[in-house]
Parts: C-alpha cells; structure tokens; sequence
C-alpha cells in the first residue's frame, strides 16, 4: 500500500539503489509510475505492505517500508530486488553494484569502482572532509540525516590517509 515518503515514521526500513548515472526525467517519471505500482502489490505473506519510496539527486531510488504497519520478510525483500532488476533492465543502468562508490565534488556527484575510490584517497583527491554517500544505512530517519555525511563519518573513512 503506498503512502507518501514524509508520511512514513522516521524507524521505516529503507533500501538505497544508486544509479551508475543520473536518470533522465524520463526516467524519473517511469521509475515513480513503476515503483508506486510495484508498492501497491507488495505483500508480506498475503499481507500488505505500507511502502514509499524517494529519489534523490536524481540518481538514487530509495523504497522504504514502514515496519510497524507490518514486517518484511525475506520474499517481500526478494521481490523488491527482482523489481529494481526490472527496472535495471528497461531502463538500462545499473543499480544494484555494491562496488560503486558515490562522492560530491562540489554540486557534482561522482560514481567510482571501488578501487578508483581507493586510489583518489591515496593521492587525497578525496579527504575526510569529502561528502560520501553512505548507502549501507537501512531507516529513514539514518537517512535523513547520516546519508550525506564527510566520509570521516562514514565506512569509507577506512580509504583515507
């Protein structure tokens, strides 16, 4: 069952797909259609789900899933992941590689391999100061506010010099 992104409590479990490029505003309008769609069938064993979902940047697909109304389980989770595939496939991108690392440079947001990443905190083209985006935190209110954050408060803090 779908309701709008700010309505969702701030302990929704969410899941960040970061695009290997920016969608286009064509893309934008399909992915929203498909995904409101794609949350409206989302069950849990029958039973629904109260889902949203947000892209940010223009780049990033966030579905979230207010737990409280119900739990995921593993197959609802599974039949998320089978959708963004859909979606990786109609539109042509990628989603869903774990090794592609994202970083402001300025208003630009830049998607690196991990090594690439690596390699740009080495020559300190990337500091502890440069804004990461953490993808592995998994509520809305993580998201809201420890998404965007200086990679010395993020996992990626590891990679610096």
């Amino acid at each position: 069952m779908f309701t709008h992104y700010k309505n969702l409590p701030n302990k929704s479990r969410i899941w960040i797909y970061q695009s290997d490029r920016e969608f286009t505003e064509k893309e934008i309008e399909f992915i929203s259609e498909k995904a409101e769609d794609f949350i409206n069938q989302w069950t849990r064993h029958g039973d629904d789900l109260k889902g949203s979902f947000t892209i940010k940047y223009n780049q990033f697909l966030v579905l979230a899933v207010d737990e409280s109304f119900n739990n995921v389980s593993g197959c609802s989770i599974d039949s998320s992941v089978r959708f963004v595939q859909q979606l990786q496939t109609e539109l042509q991108l990628d989603l869903m590689d774990k090794m592609n690392i994202s970083f402001k440079d300025n208003d630009t947001i830049n998607v690196v391999k991990l090594p690439d990443f690596q390699r740009f905190a080495k020559a300190q083209k990337i500091t502890s100061t440069t804004i990461v985006f953490n993808n592995m935190i998994d509520t809305k209110e993580d998201f809201e506010n420890k998404w965007e954050v200086a990679a010395s408060k993020s996992w990626h803090k590891r990679f610096l010099v």
